[in-house]
């Protein structure tokens, strides 16, 4: 489905002659959708990262109108941009609609950011108070940004509000699988006035991105912050490349989300909360639910009503108005899908539910994986100890409180968990106790562009979006000045 902006980015990213491009896929049919430039000599890196080091620092008045621009031209091309997201990633242009939106939340945040970023005056503690403190935030400097393909909007913007707002140049390298979404954001940053280096992109196959583009943001000391979303062992790569040259790094990591429904929640709600959380995207979020835990008392009752709404699941091409779950990335996606659910239905798993793909979708050539419950689930099995990254639910039964915080926190993990109760006391003691970044009590739509993004242990560092987000993007220097 080619749109207006789709056709204005592939005239503007054309592959050279000289260079050969990669293919980009629609995970719906595994067809062909578009050739983009292939980054695949150090030296075209190279020359990013110079242009990087000379594009101008714009006063923070500047960086507000421009990010402020930028914004409401994403939202003139919601349309568009969501079709692309669909066409690439798959998801339901619904879904992909909601992200475009969600993306642009980033950069008119941004742009408040840039005019309230400020340093600090600090009491004196000379003893004749002859001297005056203070300190001030400067940018980083040149910020290499390394994105996934489950939101390629989204993760994006993420990045490049806040590095824009604090006054640095940005490299973003997008996933392999999802650059058109990256160079029509890079495109229509243009049509808001920003300049080509003070935001640029460089798409590359999955060799290149790893060991050209990626190798050569890591190496160069000019290159002064990386943030990343992605796998953990990628993620603790990229930590040690870093470490060469110090770069302040953000890491936002792999999660194997517990979600927790006591004996007295309210099970309707949980019940949306579960199925909201785990198929939004065919569950290829890194927030997804991925282990759940039910009271042995209301298990029955959770499983039950949980199931009838998956049934209403229809799976299919995202631009289908009537599809609710799309495909998966790619067949790799599918065989590791599949191969944790059979291993744990080896290991004594039932299969609970699993849906009919019709034989349209079947046939279709996409990535499908038909959505499935599975319950009788131990915490040594593959869906318990893996992000499965699909639509499975995995549902296991626990008896008591302190049981259940034990098993969630058991995993080397820590992005996101969610918890379903109406005591205020477990509230604040489950809350506390869960060793996660985020946590959503009665709620599992926890993302928003005002609160902290991240989380602890092998899920990563630093924290994305809200005031925090901006200073990932920053130094303070402080000065003493002797009067």
């Amino acid at each position: 489905m080619e749109t207006p902006l789709l056709a204005r980015v592939l005239r503007r990213f054309k592959v050279a002659a000289s260079e050969p491009g990669y293919t980009v896929v629609d995970p719906s049919t595994g067809a062909q959708i578009a050739s983009v430039p292939n980054t695949a000599r150090a030296s075209v890196v190279h020359s990013a990262i110079s242009a990087a080091n000379t594009a101008k620092c714009a006063s923070p008045k500047e960086r507000a109108v421009m990010l402020a621009k930028w914004n409401s031209v994403l939202l003139q091309n919601l349309d568009d941009l969501a079709a692309i997201a669909t066409l690439e990633s798959g998801k339901p242009l619904r879904e992909a609609k909601g992200e475009v939106a969600y993306a642009a939340s980033y950069i008119l945040y941004a742009s408040h950011q840039a005019l309230t970023t400020t340093g600090t005056t600090i009491p004196s503690a000379h003893p004749k108070n002859k001297t005056r403190l203070w300190t001030v935030k400067s940018p980083v400097g040149v910020c290499g940004l390394i994105t996934p393909w489950n939101f390629p909007l989204a993760m994006a913007t993420r990045k490049i509000g806040p590095a824009l707002a604090a006054g640095n140049a940005c490299i973003l390298k997008p996933a392999p699988e999802t650059p058109l979404s990256a160079l029509a954001l890079r495109l229509l940053a243009s049509d808001a006035g920003i300049p080509e280096n003070l935001f640029q992109v460089l798409t590359a196959d999955r060799e290149n991105a790893k060991h050209v583009v990626g190798k050569e943001l890591m190496l160069d000391p000019t290159v002064r912050k990386v943030s990343f979303t992605g796998s953990s062992p990628a993620g603790i790569a990229l930590m040690e490349q870093a470490s060469g040259t110090m770069k302040r790094v953000s890491m936002e990591l792999g999660g194997n989300a517990p979600f927790i429904v006591f004996d007295d929640a309210d099970i309707a709600r949980a019940v949306d909360g579960c199925f909201a959380a785990k198929f939004r995207n065919a569950g290829q979020t890194c927030i997804s639910v991925n282990r759940v835990f039910v009271h042995e008392k209301v298990h029955d009752e959770f499983v039950a009503k949980l199931t009838e709404k998956v049934k209403g699941l229809r799976v299919g091409n995202g631009f289908d108005a009537s599809v609710t779950v799309g495909p998966l990335i790619n067949p790799a996606a599918v065989a590791k899908v599949n191969h944790l659910v059979q291993s744990s239905l080896d290991k004594g798993a039932s299969l609970l539910y699993k849906a009919d793909l019709s034989q349209a979708v079947a046939e279709s050539g996409g990535y499908f994986y038909a959505p499935s419950i599975l319950g009788n689930v131990t915490d040594s099995m593959p869906v318990f100890e893996t992000e499965v990254f699909g639509p499975v639910v995995s549902i296991s039964k626990f008896s008591a409180e302190d049981e259940v915080i034990h098993r969630a926190n058991d995993t080397p993990f820590g992005l996101a968990g969610y918890f379903y109760s109406k005591d205020v006391s477990r509230v604040h003691r489950v809350s506390e106790a869960l060793k996660v970044g985020m946590v959503g009590v009665n709620e599992a739509a926890i993302s928003t562009e005002v609160a902290p993004f991240g989380g602890v242990k092998l899920s990563g560092v630093g924290r994305e979006g809200s005031a925090q987000g901006i200073e990932e993007y920053l130094d303070t220097k402080y000065v003493c000045l002797g009067l």
